[in-house]
This record gives C-alpha cells, sequence and structure tokens, in this order.
C-alpha cells in the first residue's frame, strides 16, 4: 500500500477525490491530499490492498485479515451477517457497544442478552462466565455468540473455554477485542483472541496501537466470506491514506523497533506503579490500562482533579478512572501522571 502511494503516474487526474492531490483546503494536511488517491487503473489500489491484506494475515495467523476504515463496528457488523441468518438468534451481553445489537437487528436475527457480574470494589463489570454462556446455549438455539474482552478496563475473558463451549453447541465465537490489537504481539499483556479459537475477532488500531481513527482489523478464522458484507457496509471511496496507515502500523507492530517500543511502556507503567503508594492500580494483567482509585473518592470526583490539573482520562466508573495509555504514551508523560498522583 505504502509503495503503490509513493508511485507518481504521468497522468493528469480528471477523477474524484475533487482535490486532484495538489488543492489542499487545509495546508497542514496537505500531504495527506497527496496520497488520497482515486480509485482508478492508474495506481491499481485494489490489486495493492489484497496482497497487503493477504501478507497481515501471515503475520497474524489468521485465514484472512480485512482492513477497517469505519472503526470496529463495520467488522462488528459485517461478522455478525456472514454468519446469521434471519429469523438466528445471536448471544450479546445486555450492556456491550451498542454496534453488537445494532448487528443483530441488521441481520434480522433474534437477541438473546447475557449479564455480567459487577466488581463492586472498582465499579466495572466482570469477565464473562462461562456456566452463564452455556446456560444461555442450553436453554437456546444460538447460531452465534459476541464477547468483549478486553473490556475498556482491560477485563480479559477466558476465550479458549468460550471457543470450546461455542464449538459444542455449533454457534459462532465473535470477539469484540477492540481494545487488545496489541496483544497478538505481546502476550504479556493478554492473550489475543486470535490464538484462542475464536471466529472473528475484531481489533481496534486507533485505541491503543497507535492507529489513526477509526482504522481497526477484522480477522477471520473461518471459511466464510465476510467480503461481501463489508462492502455491503461501505464506502465505495475508501481513504487509501488510511489503509495504508494500517499496513504501516501492523509492520511497525511486528519489527523490533515496535516491540521494544512497547516494551519501553511496559516498563515505565510498572516504575510509575511502583513510585505510587497513595493510591491504588487494578491489578489487570494489561497494564497499558492503567485503573486508579483512591479511598473516600468516586470516579467522577477523582476525574475531575485529575481533569483540573491537566490529565484527561479515557473513562470513569463509580469508583475508579482508567487511564489508557497507548503507543503515543511516553515517559515524560507518564512521569507528569506520577507527579499529579502523588499529590492526591
Amino acid at each position: 500500500m505504502i509503495k503503490m502511494l509513493k508511485k507518481n503516474p504521468k497522468i493528469k487526474l480528471f477523477t474524484t477525490p475533487s482535490h486532484g492531490q495538489k488543492f489542499s483546503i487545509f495546508s497542514k494536511l496537505k500531504s495527506f491530499y497527496k496520497y488520497d488517491i482515486s480509485e482508478n487503473d492508474a495506481y491499481n489500489p485494489e490489486e495493492a490492498l489484497e496482497k497487503s491484506q493477504k501478507n497481515a494475515a501471515k503475520i497474524y495467523g489468521t485465514k484472512s485479515t480485512n482492513y477497517l476504515i469505519n472503526g470496529s463496528t463495520s467488522g462488528v457488523i459485517a461478522s455478525v451477517l456472514s454468519c446469521v441468518k434471519k429469523g438466528e438468534k445471536v448471544l450479546i451481553w445486555d450492556n456491550a457497544h451498542r454496534c453488537h445489537l445494532n448487528a443483530v437487528k441488521l441481520a434480522g436475527a433474534i437477541p438473546v442478552f447475557y449479564s455480567l457480574e459487577k466488581d463492586e470494589n472498582w465499579g466495572f463489570f466482570k469477565e464473562t462466565k462461562i456456566s452463564d454462556i452455556e446456560i444461555k446455549l442450553k436453554e437456546n438455539d444460538i447460531k452465534a455468540v459476541i464477547v468483549t474482552s478486553p473490556s475498556y478496563f482491560g477485563v480479559q475473558s477466558n476465550i479458549k473455554s468460550l471457543s470450546d463451549i461455542c464449538k459444542k453447541y455449533g454457534a459462532y465465537l465473535i470477539v469484540d477485542e477492540a481494545h487488545g490489537a496489541l496483544y497478538p504481539f505481546f502476550e504479556e499483556l493478554g492473550k489475543s483472541a486470535i490464538n484462542e479459537g475464536a471466529d472473528f475477532i475484531i481489533q481496534s488500531l486507533h485505541k491503543t496501537a497507535g492507529g489513526l481513527n477509526p482504522t481497526a482489523l477484522l480477522h477471520n478464522n473461518t471459511t466464510l466470506d465476510v467480503k461481501p458484507y463489508l462492502d455491503m457496509i461501505s464506502t465505495t471511496s475508501p481513504s487509501y491514506p488510511l489503509l495504508a496507515s494500517i499496513e504501516k502500523n501492523i509492520a511497525y507492530l511486528n519489527s523490533k523497533k515496535g516491540k521494544d517500543k512497547v516494551k519501553k511502556l511496559i516498563c515505565s507503567i510498572k516504575t510509575l506503579k511502583e513510585n505510587v503508594n497513595n493510591v491504588e492500580f487494578y491489578d489487570g494483567l494489561d497494564v497499558t490500562k492503567i485503573v486508579v482509585k483512591k479511598s473516600n473518592m468516586t470516579g467522577e470526583e477523582l476525574s475531575k482533579i485529575l481533569y483540573d490539573n491537566y490529565i484527561e482520562d479515557e473513562k470513569v466508573s463509580e469508583k475508579s478512572v482508567l487511564l489508557l495509555c497507548g503507543l503515543g504514551c511516553d515517559e515524560k508523560k507518564l512521569k507528569y501522571l506520577e507527579k499529579v498522583l502523588k499529590k492526591l
């Protein structure tokens, strides 16, 4: 994809996009305009994209990997549409991202809901219980199960056991791994559903892996073809700079430089936690999600204090605050956070 965008065909474009790769309304994004190409034969972008996605599938060890430029939402919807027919049942969490229910509705399927227990000490939901899922599978003729793992707060479910249960009852397992895009490359943060038997896995590169909004990936471990359904819900005029950024993003994560960057980040976060003893940190496997709480303080109160000290959190629960540390988080940033936390 990168090589394709660097090509400079000696041709005058009378095509879309209308900026012609030269006219830029927003001067600071001038270079972006340069690489925003048309879907014409001068570049043959479809061939470049196909090669890039096949290479990505080899890196991840999947049957196929598709680049998404409409966020993980499009991946969840395409997964459901590809494996569920009208009138069939899909098991979803009753507090899941809205795209889960929307996907079921678009498929003309019937939603069946399961609940999760809340961790009263931290104010967010616990992992998906295998026993609860099996009960639902026994009671209903379920065609697909959608599970969120990890959660916003880094809570991870046992995907291998969930996969085994789903296979036992003939249901597809779709894992919304939007917040686990680093896992395939860094198992110390968590096991990716890709390697745990899930059928469809959706990851957001923009959430933790340094990608641009709204870049994401749909991994397919089945023989089903998701492409017709992605085509159905996607624009016919994709952003090739965004698609190329996905290719570059994956290459970086899979490189020594990228792996060293994440290792350094993990080390810096662990050091911060060791140096701060006046607050409590959630002991989750994925340390890039710093979940913190302060005694006698609600999550909202803590969030307000942090914001007053120029720190904006990702999400707030009743009892705690989530500070998300993606690839853009450096030691300087963490040192400032450490300083603020010590003052609480």
